[in-house]
């Protein structure tokens, strides 16, 4: 993991560039990925791919002496700046400075201009030590660009299941020149699967692997994929931000309802790991929101938020080892509960009348009134039984054992007779 960071972290990853098509290939000799590009000239939504840019020279210069070169990192040029050439005042040159208002000697992260395409200006991304100091005065401005209509790329990798239910675990390509914000999920990712890859046993559930520049390049292959497609993927994961010397995140699909959501908080909660979850949206809001609103749950699984977010102190001496593993670790033992024992599915729709002779499957919870003793056990039966009705997807018996507190073997035996009255299918 820490090897692909060093190679890729470097590079301009905008959404898209040479650097970007450089990256693709790169990952391409990690996993057999499939490619799936998109041209500028189809828009989608209202979505607007940006054109290829690469910066090939980019100066502020004083008296003839270059004081600013914008080559020295990927975050230097502002995203997707215009080219430009010309002699300008301070105070000119100012208005095209963009700087971080938290630390003064790091340089930001403009990404504005990506999305909006067709509003583009010139400038610089530099410390605020730097805009500061300079002196009243001209300077002399570069920024030569080389473009040509952009192609929108994004990966995406399977591991087959007995069904076709499939778990999608997403990460994001771009984000320029930063190491924790995207491609450490990225690395996290390829790790995983190159790990369950290596695993014999055929699995119940479909993996899906989708690596993809944020919100626009997940965008397009929601929207592109063609419906019957796109009905198999059931639910998943965004990884993200996985690398920093912080605490686990998990923040919960907005239903807070799937498979893999639960089994990560399960694992967390087993492992005792220094974490926190919280609910759709708490901490951040990446590409969940696309995945979400074409009707498939997405958790975010991170390390947010971390002091160096959008900025060049987001960087490869920033990743620890140890908590990149930790990530995987944790993923992998989610879909080995997953994984484990039988998996339910609902067949019938609304609430039955479970005290109906014909099902018998009624969990009287008892009158504190009459005199009824409250007892866990039937409290934990009579939870398990108001859950099945609400189940919207495919669900393991030992996730639902969890949820409730109950035995495996008791869950099962009980859902058993769920499935002889045609109400549910085990499998």
């Amino acid at each position: 993991m820490l090897r692909l960071l060093r190679d890729l972290t470097p590079l301009n990853r905008v959404i898209c560039s040479r650097d970007m098509d450089a990256t693709v290939a790169y990952l391409k000799q990690r996993l057999p990925f499939q490619e799936h590009a998109y041209r500028a000239e189809v828009p989608y939504n209202g979505w607007v791919i940006p054109p290829s840019w690469d910066v090939r020279r980019a100066e502020i210069r004083h008296q003839g002496r270059v004081i600013y070169d914008g080559r020295h990192h990927p975050l230097a040029v502002m995203a997707l700046s215009a080219p430009f050439e010309g002699t300008v005042s301070r105070e000119e040159l100012r208005r095209h400075l963009h700087y971080d208002h938290r630390y003064p000697e790091a340089i930001p992260f403009h990404f504005r201009q990506l999305f909006r395409s067709w509003e583009r200006d010139w400038g610089f991304c530099v410390p605020q030590t730097f805009h500061d100091g300079l002196v009243e005065g001209d300077y002399h401005v570069v920024i030569e660009t080389e473009e040509a209509p952009g192609t929108l790329k994004a990966l995406t990798y399977d591991l087959p299941g007995r069904t076709r239910d499939t778990i999608v675990f997403g990460a994001n390509l771009d984000h320029p020149g930063v190491a924790n914000d995207g491609l450490s999920g990225v690395a996290v990712g390829i790790a995983l699967f190159e790990a369950l890859g290596r695993q014999r046993e055929p699995r119940r559930f479909g993996y899906r692997l989708v690596l993809a520049p944020g919100i626009m390049g997940n965008e397009y292959y929601l929207g592109r994929l063609p419906e019957a497609q796109r009905a198999c993927l059931i639910e998943g994961v965004m990884l993200e931000m996985l690398g920093s010397p912080t605490e686990l995140a998990l923040q919960f699909s907005r239903g807070r309802q799937s498979n893999i959501e639960q089994a990560l908080a399960a694992v967390l909660d087993r492992r005792q790991s220094h974490h926190r979850t919280g609910a759709f949206a708490r901490w951040l809001i990446n590409d969940e929101y696309i995945w979400e609103a074409y009707g498939i749950p997405m958790a975010s699984f991170s390390r947010y938020p971390y002091p160096e977010y959008h900025c060049d102190r987001d960087s490869v001496e920033l990743m620890r080892p140890e908590c990149l593993e930790e990530a995987v670790s944790v993923l992998h033992e989610a879909i080995d509960l997953l994984e484990s024992g039988a998996v339910v599915r609902k067949r019938f729709t609304g609430n039955v009348c479970l005290s109906h002779p014909e099902y018998d499957l009624y969990i009287d919870p008892g009158q504190v009134a009459f005199g009824d003793v409250p007892d866990p056990r039937r409290r934990r039966m009579r939870q398990l039984m108001e859950l099945i009705p609400t189940l919207t997807r495919p669900t393991g018996v030992a996730l639902l054992a969890e949820r409730v507190g109950l035995p495996v073997a008791d869950v099962e035996a009980y859902l058993e007779k769920w499935a002889r009255c045609g109400l549910v299918e085990l499998s």
